[in-house]
């Protein structure tokens, strides 16, 4: 067979003259940073940024490494020095002072004078130093003097004058002084640098990492079901959601609903008079996004909701939902930001087998979408803000160009950088996380559907070790209005616990939907994840205490949270083992190591299940016969584990366990 006719190469080479522009050195692999720099880093003020960086170059040369930051509102760059560690890593650190984005870069060079003193004390130690090697150190500092300017200058000129009189071990005292390293560090002209591009890093406020949501629907806060809940209302219902130690509250969409199609109980299509239809159907007569539901009460009755959630402790969320009731004002005033029909009509939204009979989509490149459409949704989130929200669960936002929110996050958020968006996005991973990527604070998650005990460690390995853990940060909620999961419908109280044990200890942020608290998961079918008698299409009152609630387990699992800042973050989970794949065994250490929360979990609300487990004495720098203090958070009491290995058995009725460890005699 004939062999084939090389690739030949028609782009023009660098010609040997030119090589001296490319760089020396090679500075990659920078973390944290997210494609390249393209994408900001998530962390919350008062975070260090510990950065990384892989710089090396040729021969034996030393390098030296600096780390700048800045906010972006600041022209003067931060420095500090990089620690080298081993296989050519560099290590340093920065502090988010204030809310908002900045942006680091890493700088390396030829340190020709560190190096200079590396090699010279090495040639003291073994007795060959010569008189030309003082010399060297001298041209050293004799270029840097010269090039240098004021009191770097002056200084530099006066150890000079020094070292041109000294000889033998004086001569040597001077060059390896660690004043002259700093003053030489100052004057450095940084020969063959190289620097990293820009990465930014959003500071966040801590909501966006730490926080306990409750969601009601506000039209439910009343004790008839004949009569519509009002803002007034749900003021009455602040106090039991703080005592269950939420701190935000958060609502379905509260603007007026569309009587076109509107749907009755379950989400039939046959409503009678008076049913309120689903709020997610927006828009009426009486206004659209940009409007209040007239039953639930005006303007001014919000902000003093807003105001008085405050006091309490309470942040109120509201929902975003793009989309539209048939009669939205939009639809008349604007139809160029839909897509129509050949007939005049216009496909109602669907999400397969489901069907929304009663809302229609938006074209976000219809023919007057762009910027319209784009600008009357970004200035409906300032208008809530304008009205104290600065959180906002979003609807559905992976059925929304990328591009549009990339824009209309940067641009709320660059007038207000507190504002927090919370990404509803039951899709792929690759979704859920660019829609991070481009500016969302948090998530839903794949938590609500993850029961097996290997899915569970191995979806929360995945979000503390891989790349999502610098742009991703997972809500745990346990269920919402459209999910009612089969484990809590099979599984009763126990398995209501068990959930809440899971959500509110393995993630910062973790969420309940009203009616959790009361283990309410009646479905409305066989194999249906949804509600019977859904609160999406009628008004539910409720009794909010019974025999049968976990609200003492959600109240103390919230003190717990606000009480140990370990129990405040994903990223610091770690899994043990517990010989049982019914029995799920974890920890969370507290920043300084000096503590652990330690969490077991049987995820079987059915039966007693039992194991052997191993307690992490290592983790404390104890051997395996060592012993560690334990408090069980729960039920008061202390005591000692002796040794490695134990043995626990957990049934239905009390599935999990919270314990504090520390070394003997450190317990606070």
């Amino acid at each position: 067979m004939m062999q084939a006719k090389p690739v030949a190469e028609t782009a023009k080479r660098k010609t040997a003259s030119k090589l001296r522009e490319l760089p020396r050195l090679v500075l990659e692999d920078l973390s944290p940073a997210i494609e390249g720099g393209e994408f900001p880093v998530k962390r919350v003020v008062g975070d260090e940024v510990a950065v990384e960086a892989t710089l090396f170059g040729d021969g034996h040369e030393q390098l030296a490494a600096e780390l700048q930051w800045r906010a972006i509102d600041e022209r003067k760059w931060e420095r500090t020095s990089m620690e080298e560690l081993a296989n050519d890593r560099w290590a340093a650190s920065f502090s988010l002072e204030r809310l908002g984005r900045y942006e680091y870069v890493v700088e390396g060079w030829l340190d020709r004078f560190g190096g200079f003193r590396r090699d010279f004390r090495k040639k003291l130690d073994a007795g060959v130093a010569q008189d030309v090697d003082h010399a060297e150190g001298r041209q050293l500092v004799e270029e840097a003097a010269a090039r240098s300017k004021g009191k770097i200058a002056t200084a530099l000129k006066k150890r000079l004058a020094a070292l041109e009189k000294a000889e033998g071990e004086q001569s040597a005292c001077l060059l390896l002084d660690d004043d002259l390293a700093a003053l030489m560090h100052e004057a450095d002209d940084r020969p063959h640098a190289i620097r990293s591009a820009p990465q930014p890093v959003d500071a966040e406020r801590i909501a966006a990492r730490f926080s306990s949501w409750y969601e009601l629907f506000p039209r439910s806060m009343t004790d008839d079901k004949g009569r519509h809940g009002t803002f007034a209302d749900v003021i009455d219902h602040l106090p039991r959601v703080r005592d269950m130690g939420f701190d935000t509250l958060y609502f379905p969409p509260i603007h007026p609903i569309g009587k076109t199609n509107r749907k009755g109980p379950n989400n039939t299509l046959t409503p009678e008079e008076g049913d309120p239809g689903s709020p997610y159907a927006i828009g009426s007569a009486e206004g659209g996004h940009d409007a209040i539901h007239p039953e639930l009460g005006t303007f001014e009755d919000f902000d003093r909701l807003v105001k008085e959630a405050a006091k309490q402790g309470l942040e109120i969320a509201l929902d975003f939902a793009i989309q539209a009731a048939p009669d939205h004002p939009w639809l008349k005033e604007h139809p160029g930001w839909f897509s129509w029909r050949p007939d005049g009509s216009m496909k109602y939204a669907e999400n397969p087998p489901k069907k929304y009979q009663d809302i229609v989509n938006v074209d976000f490149y219809g023919p007057d979408a762009v910027p319209g459409l784009w600008e009357a949704l970004r200035d409906v989130i300032l208008l809530w803000v304008d009205h104290g929200v600065k959180t906002f669960r979003v609807d559905n936002p992976h059925t929304k160009p990328l591009p549009f929110w990339e824009w209309m996050i940067g641009e709320v958020r660059s007038q207000h950088p507190d504002v927090i968006f919370l990404s509803e996005a039951f899709t792929r991973p690759t979704m859920m996380y660019r829609l991070a990527k481009v500016g969302f604070s948090q998530s839903y998650t794949y938590f609500t559907w993850r029961n097996e005990k290997q899915e569970l460690i191995d979806y929360i390995t995945e979000l503390t070790t891989e790349a999502p853990k610098d742009f991703y940060r997972p809500h745990f909620f346990v269920n919402t209005p459209d999910i009612n999961p089969v484990f809590l419908q099979k599984g009763g109280r126990p398995a209501h616990r068990i959930r809440a044990a899971l959500a509110a200890t393995l993630s910062g942020l973790w969420g309940v939907y009203s009616g959790f608290e009361l283990c309410d998961a009646t479905p409305l079918g066989p194999d249906k994840e949804e509600y019977l008698d859904s609160e999406k299409y009628e008004i539910r009152p409720r009794e909010w205490r019974s025999s049968n609630d976990i609200v003492d387990d959600i109240t103390r699992f919230n003190e717990l949270r606000r009480q140990y800042p370990a129990l405040q973050t994903h990223l610091n989970t770690q899994f043990y083992l517990a010989h049982n794949d019914n029995i799920i065994w974890y920890g969370k250490p507290s920043a300084d190591g000096s503590e652990m929360i330690m969490v077991m979990v049987s995820l079987d609300p059915h039966y007693p299940q039992e194991c052997d487990f191993e307690v992490p004495l290592w983790e404390f720098g104890l051997g395996d016969d060592d012993s560690l203090a334990v408090e069980d958070l729960f039920g008061g009491y202390h005591f000692e584990w002796h040794g490695k290995y134990h043995h626990i058995a957990l049934d239905p009725d009390e599935p999990f366990r919270v314990w504090r460890l520390t070394k003997p005699g450190e317990a606070a």
